[in-house]
This record gives C-alpha cells, sequence and structure tokens, in this order.
C-alpha cells in the first residue's frame, strides 16, 4: 500500500543536519504556536498533529537513524512505499524508554490516521504506537512540571549583605547552590528556575521556591525593612546628652543622645536598616534604655545623695 511521504525535516523547519537540541527547540516553539488550546485556526490541529509525528522521530536518534536510510530524495506528499527489505519494529509499550513521554498531544482515530494518533506513513515505518493515559478530549495534554515551595532558614547578617549558600533539602537530599539576594525579608522567595517536579509531554519543568525565614537575632529585631536595637545609656547621658558610638551590621557609626532622652525613646538612624533594591534602604532605630549601676562607689554614692538632695524632679 502506497502512503504520502512525509518529510519531517520540512515539517520542524529544519535541515537533516540539525542537532537534537535545534530539533527540540524547532518542535516546542511550533508546537506552543499551534496547540489546540491556543491555536483555534482551522488546520492548526492537524498541523500540531504533524509536528508531534515528526518530532518523535526526529528525537529518537534509533528511528531518525532509520527514517534518514529512505534518503533525501523524497518529497513530501509523494507515494511511498518502503523499499523491499525494510522491516523495522519498535516497542512503544509502557517502561521501554521509547513511548510518547515527549509528545504533547495524541489525537484519536481519524481518517488518515493510527488510532494513536499518527499517520500511515508513520505506522507504515515504525509500526503501531500504544498511548498512555488521555484526556476527555481524546489527545494526552503538555502539562507543566508543578511548582515546589520549601522552606529555608538563613542569618540576617546573610539577609543584610546577600550570600552564596550550598543548600541541601531534608526531603530529597539534593544541593542546590543559592544566591541570596542583599535585603530579602522573612516571606519572600527565592526562584530556582526548572528545579521544581518535572513534565509530562515535553512540558516543562516546574521551579523550585524557597520561602525565607530569618533567624532570631541577639542584637536585632526586624519589621518591615527597619531594624531595631536596645541602645543602653547611664543616667547622666540620658539627662545631659551626649555622642554615643555603636556598632551596626553596616559598621560603626555615631549618634547623638538629645538632653532630657527618656528611656524607650527611639533614636533614628536613617536608611541604617535592610537594604532594598529596588528603592530606599529601610531606618535602624536604637531603643534607648536607661541603666542605673548595681554597686555604687562611695563617691558615687555621695553624688547621688547630693543630687536627691538638690533636685526637684518628680517623676511620679
Amino acid at each position: 500500500m502506497a502512503v504520502k511521504y512525509k518529510d519531517y525535516y520540512e515539517i520542524l523547519g529544519v535541515s537533516r543536519t540539525a542537532t537534537q537540541e535545534e530539533i527540540q527547540r524547532a518542535y516546542r516553539k511550533l508546537a506552543r504556536k499551534y496547540h489546540p488550546d491556543v491555536n483555534k485556526e482551522p488546520g492548526a490541529e492537524e498541523k500540531f498533529k504533524e509536528i508531534n509525528e515528526a518530532y518523535e522521530v526526529l528525537k529518537d536518534p534509533e528511528k531518525r537513524k532509520r527514517y534518514d536510510q529512505l534518503g533525501a530524495h523524497w518529497k513530501a506528499g509523494q507515494d511511498f512505499t518502503p523499499p523491499p527489505g525494510w522491516e523495522v519494529h519498535f516497542d512503544f509499550g509502557p517502561g521501554t524508554g521509547k513511548g510518547f513521554e515527549d509528545i504533547l498531544f495524541g489525537f484519536g482515530s481519524r481518517s488518515g490516521s493510527t488510532p494513536g494518533g499518527f499517520s500511515d506513513f508513520f505506522e507504515m515505518l515504525f509500526g503501531r504506537a500504544r498511548h498512555g493515559e488521555t484526556g476527555t478530549s481524546g489527545f494526552t495534554r503538555v502539562r507543566d512540571g508543578a511548582d515546589r515551595e520549601v522552606t529555608i532558614r538563613i542569618s540576617l547578617e546573610d539577609a543584610y549583605f546577600g550570600a552564596q549558600k550550598v543548600i541541601t533539602l531534608p526531603k530529597d537530599q539534593k544541593t542546590y547552590d543559592v544566591k541570596i539576594p542583599p535585603g530579602i525579608l522573612p516571606g519572600q522567595k527565592i526562584r530556582l528556575a526548572g528545579q521544581g517536579e518535572p513534565g509530562i509531554g515535553g512540558g516543562r519543568s516546574g521551579d523550585l521556591y524557597l520561602k525565607v525565614e530569618i533567624e532570631p537575632h541577639p542584637m536585632y529585631r526586624l519589621e518591615g525593612r527597619d531594624l531595631f536595637m536596645n541602645l543602653p545609656v547611664t543616667p547622666w547621658e540620658a539627662a545631659l546628652g551626649g555622642d554615643v558610638t555603636i556598632n551596626t551590621l553596616g559598621g560603626t557609626v555615631t549618634i547623638r543622645i538629645p538632653p532630657g532622652t527618656q528611656s524607650g525613646q527611639k533614636l533614628r538612624l536613617k536608611s541604617k536598616g535592610m537594604p532594598n533594591p529596588r528603592g530606599e534602604a529601610g531606618d535602624l532605630y536604637a531603643v534607648v534604655q536607661i541603666m542605673v549601676p548595681k554597686n555604687l562607689t562611695s563617691k558615687e554614692r555621695e553624688l547621688f545623695e547630693k543630687l536627691r538632695e538638690v533636685s526637684n524632679f518628680n517623676p511620679r
């Protein structure tokens, strides 16, 4: 029985010397263009079937080699009968590794096509293919892999400065090189493209999202992009004012304490909080804590007693 010859290279728009990567790129580009869920134009469905069939042959080195043995002298649409002695059989059943894992759609039986969705030309060369699970429309859909999300805990310093970390996920024991951007906040996510669940039928792999948690810090408290820290001061510093030096994540800074500063008062250091990749950094707030000495020297006791005698201050 003669059938119409199909030029699979022409269908995918690639040369006969195309690499596997070039074939795959061409297939995915055309498959998305003619995907029946996207392209409703007449003939798009049939074009999509042709693309799938061409890719099923050219993606497999063994099938491609056998197909190439037919020679390049055939033209698409010519009547074709396999040459004498042409005998090749491929097992498309489950578990063989030669199934339709990359096929986006396998349509039901139509005129001129196999019940599995491929043409008589394909069936004549490679035998009848058995499809796997199909949807309600009678074809197997492309399905992108699912995204995954896991939570990682990082230090405040890593969140502030950014870091390059090697992270091993307990669930699958896989190790990832992760770039932590400076200024990342709790609840934000780092995307690792293509590291999620694998796709089906040629669909892309999902992404892996690392949801960030920041470990508690002994000195700083994070609220939004603002940082808060306690600033212990002496009674005379609070009463008289003065300059004190403090350590911040960004380095050492000097802060001025106004005269009459009260315990719990917040002193703001503008833009000394968490960096912001898209704008102004947060602020650092030094929360004043007035401290008194627990053990007074005789001179200190004398001065405090003198202050009690002369002062009219009554906090109550």
